[in-house]
């Protein structure tokens, strides 16, 4: 069973940015699959940005070239830095990790307001 523990959100203005942190309780070069989701108030949980673990990525249209996705195997951890963030970037953010099963974070709330 793997457990992921989220940190980094908080309350930014439009244009600043943000690093969103998901710490694995497993070694995550052992992870076939990482990614940050997100869900809005009244809309449905979406993709963010994925990584696996050859190393390749994919982005929501919406964040490309504003968004990356990272990963720190010393640490066991997986990281979304966020820039340029706009108003519709707000919402609840969860890690996600597939190891012999999918397993989330608690999620974490980032609002983009002025």
């Amino acid at each position: 069973q793997v457990q992921l523990v989220e940190s980094g959100g908080g309350l930014v203005q439009p244009g600043g940015s943000l690093r969103l942190s998901c710490a694995a309780s497993t070694r995550i070069f052992s992870i076939s699959a990482m990614a940050w989701y997100r869900q809005a108030p009244g809309k449905e949980r979406e993709s963010v940005a994925s990584i696996t673990r050859e190393g390749g990525t994919t982005y929501l249209d919406s964040v490309k070239g504003r968004f990356t996705i990272s990963r720190d195997y010393n640490k066991n951890t997986f990281y979304l830095q966020m820039s340029s963030l706009k108003p519709e970037d707000t919402a609840v953010y969860y890690c996600y990790a597939y190891f012999r099963g999918s397993y989330w974070g608690q999620g974490t709330q980032v609002t983009v307001s002025s």
